[in-house]
């Protein structure tokens, strides 16, 4: 089967969520489109109340930390909130790029929902609780247990347990332990209870009970072409836990990259639907092209099966084709995402974030109605800080950022602009600076440690509108001044220098509005109008 999917592999396009407009009837598909929550969606995790779902993901050091995702079928998902909203949930200073928040679990019990994740920047592994997945969550309860990608497990006799991965009676691999759900206390020994099946770095842990057994699902690989999960069970929480003959139960590792787009799968959660199906969450990314990758890893779904011997079985090859015919839960639509945010709301639309935990001295809405001001301080986009940055992610690989901004930078060194950013070592920047008694526009590119300006004109007084045009492999600038009819290229520039492979890190592309002030504590605002993010997918 795997050299028949690899023969109907180049019919594969870019397959996207489905997003209808609000009120929309959507007739039952056959057809599963991946990835479900495109764009930089790492480390998902889901949980049903009834016939509702929610989901969650990593944000690393961007703020607010760990968005919600409510479905009513599992393929279309509507981002409702996050977990962490307070810097008190989330402190992030001093957070290297890809530090913060990894791998968080949702989890419901007795009418209570439940996120637990890692701080590898701060305290360590922590939950935070709520009746309301789409409202404010507690502040933290910390646990002592080392190691990231916690998860919890409430088991039917009322004992409660958190599993991580962590080093434990001397080995490395997944520990266990019972917990106080009130307080956080360890109640029991931390035990090592399973190795994995020899891949590196054996993370990720979730256990499920299921018909008397318990079932732990693990990540093992690493979280790159390697990636792969694997599967064992016990009839003891504690173990001794018996791997699954015919793990790992998905990768794509023994897949050429050339061939198969989608790679490094793993990572995953499994659920039992409202219908008595079975299906998977569960990270992967898509290439651009060549061997590299920029929007990150991204939350992809398939359906789950159970052989005759009470395991879970993915597919005859352990892979997952991108556009799968099965049958899935009735389809519910979910509201169409803006294209134009007017910035004319008292709070920010939930697709915008922060780096790091922002200063309130840097932005706002209320101080011009109608616009997002932003005020630049000392603090650049080439720093491991807090900069004067607004941004989203990139979702599509091709798509169009236009953003229109009114700026009359009084000193030099004042500067405001777009940006399409994967790291501070590594961004394309299209921005206005001043020069003497001049007014500029200015593309400028920083790629590890070079710098390099690749374009520069004059530009007159009055807003300007900057464009990105982002195709696989190219990100184009331009840009209409006032008086103009016409976009002005300034230049073009590849996506492979954004990517993981070269930029390093967990995260992916975000394109966004940034100011800097020239070391000063606040320079002259910037006033963006709005900002317009088209997917052309």
């Amino acid at each position: 089967m795997k050299s028949l999917f690899l023969n109907f592999i180049f019919l594969f396009g870019f397959i996207f969520s489905i997003h209808t407009q609000q009120g929309d009837v959507v007739a039952p598909s056959t057809t599963l489109p991946n990835p479900v929550i495109p764009g930089f969606n790492p480390d998902p995790s889901v949980c049903r109340v009834g016939d509702d779902y929610y989901l969650v993901t990593s944000t690393f050091e961007y703020f607010p930390g760990v968005p919600v995702y409510h479905s009513k079928d599992l393929i279309n998902w509507e981002h409702i909130g996050y977990c962490l909203t307070r810097n008190s949930q989330l402190p992030l200073d001093n957070c290297r790029s890809s530090g913060g928040i990894y791998a968080p679990t949702i989890r419901y019990n007795k009418g209570t929902f439940y996120m637990v994740t890692t701080n590898v920047s701060g305290k360590g592994n922590f939950y935070v609780h709520t009746q309301d997945p789409a409202g404010e969550w507690s502040e933290p309860v910390w646990v002592n247990q080392g190691g990231i990608d916690p998860t919890l497990f409430f088991d039917d006799d009322g004992k409660n347990y958190l599993v991580t991965n962590a080093m434990a009676d001397g080995k490395t691999g997944i520990a266990l332990s019972e917990i106080d759900l009130a307080t956080g206390d360890i109640l029991s020994p931390i035990q090592h209870i399973w190795g994995g099946t020899g891949g590196r770095y054996p993370e990720a842990p979730h256990i499920y009970k299921i018909n008397g057994w318990y079932y732990l699902m693990i990540a093992e690989g690493g979280t790159e072409y390697g990636h792969m999960e694997t599967i064992a069970r016990s009839k003891s929480i504690w173990g001794p836990y018996e791997s699954n003959p015919d793990n790992p139960i998905l990768t794509h590792r023994g897949l050429p990259g050339q061939y198969l787009q989608v790679q490094g799968t793993g990572h995953a959660d499994i659920i039992e639907a409202h219908d008595g199906s079975w299906w998977m969450v569960f990270l992967a990314f898509r290439k651009a092209g060549g061997d590299f990758h920029h929007l990150g890893r991204e939350t992809f779904l398939t359906p789950v099966t159970w052989n005759e011997q009470g395991w879970p079985v993915v597919s005859a090859d352990d892979i997952v084709s991108p556009d799968i015919k099965v049958k899935t839960l009735p389809l519910v639509s979910v509201a169409r995402p803006l294209v134009r945010d007017e910035f004319d709301k008292s709070q920010l639309n939930l697709c915008w974030n922060f780096l790091r935990n922002p200063d309130p001295a840097t932005w706002s809405l209320a101080e011009r109605p109608g616009f997002l001001t932003l005020a630049g301080n000392s603090v650049t986009l080439d720093q491991s800080s807090s900069p004067a940055f607004v941004g989203r992610r990139q979702q599509h690989f091709n798509c169009t950022a236009t953003a229109k901004l009114e700026f009359e930078p009084s000193a030099e060194g004042e500067t405001a602009g777009i940006t399409v950013l994967m790291n501070e070592k590594h961004h394309y920047d299209l921005h206005i600076i001043r020069e003497g008694e001049k007014k500029c526009i200015t593309l400028s590119y920083r790629i590890g440690n070079l710098k390099h300006v690749a374009f520069k004109a004059p530009l007159p007084e009055g807003p300007v509108q900057f464009r990105i045009t982002a195709e696989p492999l190219w990100y184009t600038f331009s840009y209409l001044p006032a008086g103009a009819s016409e976009f002005i290229p300034a230049g073009k520039m590849e996506s492979r220098y954004l990517s993981s492979e070269v930029a390093g890190g967990f995260t992916g592309v975000y394109l966004g509005m940034f100011a800097e002030g020239n070391a000063k504590s606040k320079a002259t605002p910037a006033y963006f109008d709005w900002f317009d993010y088209d997917g052309k997918d």
